[in-house]
């Protein structure tokens, strides 16, 4: 790997007892990478600052919803994006079960539902409303999905939910998956050259909401128990009939043996938190920039030193 800044780093490092460096094991520590951007650059990030504290790191690739309980195992030490939207109830069932530890919130908020860019606004100008949106549903819809409405989703094993959300409020849309964040970031692109209406999953923080100025669609308010109590939300008899968190937590989760077999990394891991903006730039360097998710890392530590020198023991 490619030295963050050898001065800096040697500095850093001095100021921290011998002992404590040499109480960590020299077993790797296992990071695991999913199919976002943000989250393998931070991955990649987080990694190099465990090197530079004299750790031991590996990167294994994950599925998202099914690393909690790889977290919990201890087959993966750490998970740097627990967003609640999409992973609350999976990171909840491994807490229940345990083996797994709450490292804390980064600073950033999250947002994850249908959004859609400021131009097909023009087109449906009742947007964000949810309800104004099913009736232009017919804007929306392509030879694929007949009269209804295309909505693009996340991927299968996102389980963003778009197609149960559609049933519970009785919509005019066909909920298609896109392969991968690629696949949304292409269909963006794609439709701004002519502005023609989409509706697609998107978040915060990304790099697109610097790119392509939009808004999320205003689903009813999410209430607590929405996805588990048909009873909770608009429809007596439907789970998923309300948005996602509008605020939603991004928080870190490690293995709870990794504090007393890493108590120097595990030390390092409760000081990182990451910003929206920060996130974002992370994951410009690999959407736009086109670097390599270890390149990207290496130049987001090179341009912020005064972030996260700080958090090395």
């Amino acid at each position: 790997m490619k030295k963050i800044s050898t001065t800096l780093t040697v500095g850093v490092l001095a100021m921290a007892p011998l002992a404590a460096l040499a109480a960590d094991s020299s077993d790797p520590i296992v990071i695991p990478v999913h199919n976002w951007s943000s989250q393998i650059v931070m991955s990649n990030v987080v990694g190099q600052l465990l090197e530079e504290n004299g750790n031991y790191v590996e990167y294994v690739t994950t599925d998202s919803q099914a690393v909690y309980e790889s977290v919990r195992l201890g087959d993966v030490t750490l998970e740097m994006e627990v967003w609640e939207g999409a992973f609350g109830a999976s990171f909840n069932a491994a807490m229940e079960k345990g083996g797994i530890v709450d490292v804390g919130d980064h600073d950033a908020v999250t947002r994850e539902d249908w959004w859609y860019p400021m131009w097909t606004k023009e087109a449906c100008p009742g947007l964000p409303d949810w309800k104004a949106l099913n009736d232009c549903a017919a804007v929306f819809a392509t030879a694929e999905t007949g009269d209804k409405g295309r909505y693009l989703d996340g991927p299968v094993d996102w389980l963003k939910h778009g197609q149960e959300r559609v049933a519970a409020l009785d919509m005019d849309f066909v909920v298609v998956n896109a392969g991968s964040a690629a696949a949304l970031w292409a269909e963006i692109g794609a439709a701004e050259a002519d502005k023609k209406p989409i509706v697609v999953f998107n978040w915060t923080p990304n790099f697109a909401e610097a790119v392509w100025p939009g808004e999320f669609v205003e689903f009813p308010e999410w209430v607590e128990g929405c996805d588990k109590d048909p009873s909770i939300g608009p429809n007596p008899d439907a789970l998923y009939d309300c948005g996602n968190p509008a605020n939603g937590y991004l928080k870190k989760a490690a293995w709870d043996g990794m504090a007393d077999k890493w108590p120097s990394a595990y030390s390092v891991l409760e000081k990182i938190s990451f910003t929206n903006p920060q996130i974002a730039e992370m994951a410009k360097f690999v959407d736009i920039d086109e670097m390599e998710p270890a390149e990207a890392a290496e130049a987001w530590l090179e341009a912020n030193k005064d972030v996260w020198a700080t958090w090395l023991n």
